[in-house]
């Protein structure tokens, strides 16, 4: 994998210049790996898949009208907020990666894989989405985590997995409160 693409960097080459391609858990996550090899600690490495990863997902699936519409009928009433959660959820659930986000990221896991020296690379998939952790809001805690991911097909479903759970319930509200947009 070359240390730059489009859809899928390596921490070593995530500065905290990359907040808005990657969010801020992986942007703190690239410093980290980079400031502490440095200083010779060993940290593990990893790679995150960029906002425009995201966004092809989204726009190819044509789920931002899809967004809109559930989140517009929970505002006006004519729906819960767990309906509308759980309409957007399985939508992300029910897409497919692309091609070419999925290759991509099946190649940065090889080569994880293979810097350490296993078949298939224990890894963990979380959201580090672009506006979380803000100075005046903090979105921690409300998407989820999955741990001991192993095998590319299994890391592709947690990605997407991951990316449905943006709009968990309390995700959602949180947006709503805080008066973020929800795309």
């Amino acid at each position: 994998m070359s240390p730059v693409s489009k859809y899928v960097l390596e921490f070593e080459s995530i500065t905290s210049e990359d907040v808005a391609r990657v969010g801020g858990k992986n942007a703190s996550l690239g410093e980290m790996v980079r400031s502490l090899a440095e200083r010779g600690i060993r940290v593990p490495s990893g790679f995150a898949t960029t906002a425009a990863a995201y966004w092809e997902f989204v726009d190819r699936a044509g789920l931002r009208g899809l967004i809109q519409s559930e989140i517009e009928a929970h505002m006006h009433g004519d729906q819960s907020l767990e309906q509308t959660g759980r309409v957007i959820r399985a939508a992300f659930l029910q897409t497919e990666i692309s091609e070419d986000v999925a290759n991509e990221i099946r190649r940065a896991y090889r080569t994880l894989s293979e810097r350490y020296g296993v078949e298939a690379a224990d890894v963990a998939v979380r959201s580090s989405a672009t506006a979380e952790d803000l100075p005046h809001a903090s979105f921690a805690g409300q998407q989820e985590t999955y741990l001991n991911i192993q095998g590319e097909d299994a890391l592709l479903e947690a990605c997407r997995a991951c990316m449905a759970s943006l709009f968990t319930d309390r995700a959602i509200a949180y947006r709503d409160a805080q008066g973020f947009d929800h795309l």
